[in-house]
């Protein structure tokens, strides 16, 4: 699972998620991507999970490009648990992701086998996508 090295601040305030994405918004590495078409946070868990689909789907072809980091940390207070006394403990990491954002990148495999793997990973994740290619936003 994803998550960074050190951070400057063990807890984070949620933040908004207003607005498209200004970066990232472009296939900029690979022939095709996966772009979201809504905001949310992404787990560390939901992208591993994409990972593992699209290497399975690839079947070691093509190059894979993450484009989203999990830097956020989230936390969570105990169940049952009454209000007040603080913010929970930190229970895992998330990458804000925003209307317009390239998620994943594919390089080196024809289009019919991305747009598979795609959509195999776009069923792990609580968002609407869509698939993209470079020609297709003008790169």
């Amino acid at each position: 699972m994803l998550l960074p090295k050190r951070v400057k601040h063990r807890k984070v305030q949620r933040g908004n998620m207003r607005g498209l994405a200004h970066r990232g918004n472009k296939v900029s590495f690979g022939s095709f991507g996966l772009k979201a078409l809504e905001p949310a946070w992404i787990t560390s868990a939901q992208i591993e999970a994409c990972r593992v689909v699209i290497n399975r789907r690839l079947k070691r072809g093509g190059k894979i490009w993450i484009r989203i980091f999990p830097d956020k940390p989230f936390t969570k207070k105990p169940a049952e648990t009454r209000m007040g006394k603080g913010k929970g403990a930190p229970e895992g990491w998330v990458a804000v992701v925003k209307p317009g954002r390239i998620m994943f990148e594919l390089e080196g495999v024809n289009e019919d086998i991305a747009k598979e793997a795609f959509i195999l990973a776009a069923h792990r994740l609580p968002i609407a996508t869509k698939f993209v290619t470079r020609d297709e936003l003008g790169v």
